[in-house]
């Protein structure tokens, strides 16, 4: 069921109540699958009786009509993938958190200035130990096939750790012969300590070669626990469908979080970039 706190201007809704308001702002009548949702939406006080639009809705609704940029955070972690993500529209900033198992997400208006925050929030993201200066650069490289391997090794435990750490061995020699030595090593022991991998991807209306262009920017990170974070670089974001393959390259490169702040600030469009006009901004 939807909800919503008005001292906070926050709300639950699911995809589904999303498309009612679509439909609404529209001036369509929301087609038969969905007349569930409008009736749960009218039950609330969102939707009156003719399909007019509660004026809290105003920042929300003007967000998700015309959205400026458009922020996709998908983490998967123990229970699966879930997403979350924020909308920069023209006046206000909203920002919204999945839950696993949940069909709704909260959503709520967030300071523009506060942007790099919100989505170090939605990651997981937290100061680490200072990274050492002049640190040699630590790389693993391995298949996409080696990655499935582990996953299905560590489906099937053994009866102790010790077990379990030598069928995931033996599984990823297997997939890729050619991991060995101190990388194979590390590969497991990343592998068997992942508690999410997560990417965030931003998209915009901007210029490519003097033309009109949808942009993209990507970043896929893996949070590995005490074993620290990894930047993903292959398979490079943004990945196409059936872009990746047993055979596709796997590479993760040691990080740290101060880094990756950097990175995720980095995946913001700079206000010359967007072909908008206004004072609505999302550099940090």
């Amino acid at each position: 069921m939807p909800s919503y706190d008005s001292s906070r201007a926050r709300f639950r809704l699911a995809d589904r109540h999303i498309a009612v308001f679509a439909h609404l702002l529209d001036g369509e009548t929301p087609p038969e699958e969905l007349w569930e949702s409008l009736t749960e939406l009218q039950r609330i006080g969102l939707v009156g009786q003719e399909g007019e639009l509660a004026p809290l809705l105003r920042d929300l609704l003007g967000a998700l009509a015309d959205p400026v940029v458009m922020i996709q955070v998908e983490v998967t972690g123990e229970h699966g993938p879930v997403n979350h993500g924020v909308v920069v529209g023209q006046d206000a900033v909203i920002g919204h958190d999945g839950w696993p198992g949940e069909e709704e997400s909260e959503y709520v208006s967030i300071e523009p200035n506060t942007l790099v925050w919100e989505l170090a929030r939605k990651v997981n993201l937290h100061r680490g130990e200072k990274p050492e200066e002049n640190a040699p650069e630590v790389r693993l490289t391995t298949t996409m096939a080696a990655l499935d391997a582990a996953f299905v090794a560590l489906e099937q435990p053994g009866p102790d750790d010790a077990a379990t750490r030598e069928h995931l061995r033996k599984a990823l020699i297997e997939a890729d012969p050619g991991l060995e030595g101190d990388a194979l090593d590390r590969f497991g022991e990343l592998v068997a300590s992942l508690n999410a991998t997560w990417r965030v991807t931003t998209a915009w209306d901007g210029e490519h070669d003097g033309e009109r262009s949808a942009m993209v920017r990507a970043l896929a990170v893996w949070d590995c626990g005490p074993l620290g974070h990894w930047l993903r670089e292959q398979p490079e974001e943004p990945i196409l469908p059936g872009q990746v393959g047993p055979d596709s390259p796997l590479v993760l490169v040691r990080s740290d979080s101060a880094e990756i702040w950097r990175k995720l600030t980095d995946l913001l469009p700079d206000r010359e970039d967007l072909l908008v006009d206004g004072d609505q901004g999302t550099d940090d």
